[in-house]
C-alpha cells in the first residue's frame, strides 16, 4: 500500500510537469510590451489554505524565482511592484511586460493534505502593430498596358500582411502576385475596376494596424461610341435644322472627329449643329473617338441622313396623280360655268353687231379664253 501512495505521488509530479494537470491553460500566452498578463489557474479556492504556492520564470534553461509563498510572501526584488499574487487560488499577475518577459512559467502548488500540483505555460510578449505605411510603384495607370507593385511596411513582431481592395480582401491569381509573405503585391495588367481603395492590414496576435488607401488613377477607352439624331429620322426637308452628338466611355474624356462618307469635317467637338441643311449635305455620317492617354480610337456606327424637298416628304405618286385629277375637274367646272354666263348675255343682247365685253374675271383663267385670245 505504501508503495502504491508513493507511485501516485511520483506520477503526479511528472504529469504535472508535461501537462500542468489543467492547472494552467495551454500556451503560448501573448501579450504586449507595457501590457499586463493574468496567469490564471483553475483550481477553485479549497476550504484551507494552500500550504505552498511558487512561481519561477525559466528562460534559456536558468530557472529565476518570482515569488514563494508560505505563511508569508517572499518576492526577488526584479518583481517587486510588477507582480501580485492571488494565493487563494494561486494565480499572478505581472505587469509593465517587456520583451525580457518571454519564456516559460511554473507554478507549485500544496494543497493542506493534499498532492502537491504542478503546472507551466509559455508566455511570448510582442511589439504592437505600428506605423503601417505602402509605397507604390505607379498611380497613374492605363487599362490592360500597366502593372503596378505595391510594399508594405510596419513596426512590430510577429508580423502578418493582408492586402484589401475596399473592404475585399486580395487573394492571388492570374493577375495578382504575393510575395514576401504578403508583404508584397503586384497587380498585372490592370482594368479600370482596379481603381481600389488598396489597404495593407497589419496584425499580430496583440494588436493590428491597417495603412492609408491607395488609389488609382487608370484611363481607359474611348468604349461604347453612340451617335445619336435630333430629330431622329432618316429624311429631312432643305433648309432643316438637325442636331448629332456623340458620347463614348473613356478616362479621360474623349476627343471627337466627325467624317461624311467617309471624309474628315472640319467641325470637332461632341456635338455636330448642321443648319438650313441642304441636299449636298446628304449621306452616312460617323463620329470618331479618341483617347489621347490610352492613344486608341473607336468609331460609331454609320448614321445616315438624306435631304429632300418638301413635296419628296409630303406627296407620294398617288397623291399627286390626284391632285392633278382634281384640278381638271376645277377647271372643267370652271369652263362650264364660263360658257353659260356667255350664252345667257348673248341671248339678252338686243343688238347683235354690238360687242359684248364680259367681266376680265371670268375668263381670266379659261384656258380657252387664252388660247383664243392668243391667235
Amino acid at each position: 500500500m505504501k508503495t502504491a501512495v508513493i507511485h501516485f505521488i511520483v506520477l503526479g509530479i511528472v504529469s504535472g510537469l508535461t501537462s500542468g494537470l489543467g492547472v494552467l491553460p495551454d500556451g503560448p500566452l501573448n501579450a504586449a510590451v507595457g501590457g499586463t498578463m493574468m496567469f490564471t489557474t483553475t483550481l477553485t479556492p479549497p476550504e484551507k489554505p494552500f500550504v505552498f504556492v511558487g512561481w519561477i520564470f525559466i528562460h534559456n534553461n536558468i530557472d529565476a524565482n518570482i515569488i514563494s509563498s508560505t505563511s508569508t510572501n517572499n518576492t526577488t526584488p526584479t518583481y517587486e511592484g510588477r507582480i501580485t499574487l492571488f494565493r487563494s487560488i494561486g494565480s499572478l499577475e505581472l505587469r509593465n511586460l517587456s520583451l525580457n518577459d518571454s519564456g516559460e512559467y511554473r507554478v507549485t502548488i500544496t494543497p493542506d493534505g493534499g498532492v502537491q500540483m504542478t503546472g507551466s505555460t509559455r508566455l511570448e510578449i510582442l511589439v504592437p502593430v505600428s506605423s503601417v505605411t505602402v509605397t507604390v510603384s505607379n498611380t497613374d495607370l492605363v487599362e490592360f498596358n500597366s502593372s503596378v507593385s505595391l510594399s508594405c511596411s510596419s513596426s512590430g513582431s510577429s508580423l502578418s500582411f493582408h492586402w484589401l481592395n475596399g473592404s475585399s480582401e486580395v487573394t492571388a491569381s492570374d493577375r495578382v502576385q504575393l510575395t514576401d509573405g504578403n508583404r508584397n503585391f503586384t497587380l498585372i495588367n490592370v482594368t479600370r475596376y482596379d481603381q481600389g481603395p488598396f489597404r495593407c492590414r497589419v496584425f499580430n496576435p496583440v494588436s493590428d494596424g491597417t495603412s492609408d488607401p491607395v488609389n488609382f488613377s487608370i484611363s481607359f477607352g474611348p468604349d461604347d461610341v453612340n451617335l445619336n439624331k435630333s430629330p431622329s429620322s432618316e429624311n429631312y426637308l432643305n433648309g432643316s435644322n438637325i442636331d448629332l452628338s456623340c458620347s463614348a466611355d473613356s478616362k479621360p474624356s474623349a476627343q471627337f472627329k466627325w467624317f461624311l462618307n467617309g471624309s474628315l469635317l472640319f467641325d470637332t467637338g461632341p456635338e455636330l449643329r448642321l443648319m438650313n441643311v441642304q441636299k449636298n449635305q446628304s449621306g452616312n455620317y460617323i463620329c470618331q473617338a479618341f483617347n489621347n492617354k490610352t492613344l486608341r480610337y473607336q468609331t460609331s456606327q454609320p448614321s445616315a441622313i438624306t435631304v429632300v424637298d418638301k413635296a419628296g416628304v409630303y406627296l407620294s405618286a398617288g397623291a399627286i396623280a390626284g391632285i392633278v385629277i382634281a384640278c381638271f375637274l376645277v377647271i372643267g367646272g370652271a369652263l362650264g360655268g364660263g360658257l353659260y354666263i356667255y350664252k345667257t348675255k348673248s341671248n339678252t343682247n338686243t343688238q347683235p353687231c354690238k360687242t359684248v365685253e364680259l367681266e376680265e374675271s371670268v375668263y381670266e383663267n379659261n384656258p380657252e379664253y387664252i388660247y383664243e385670245n392668243t391667235k
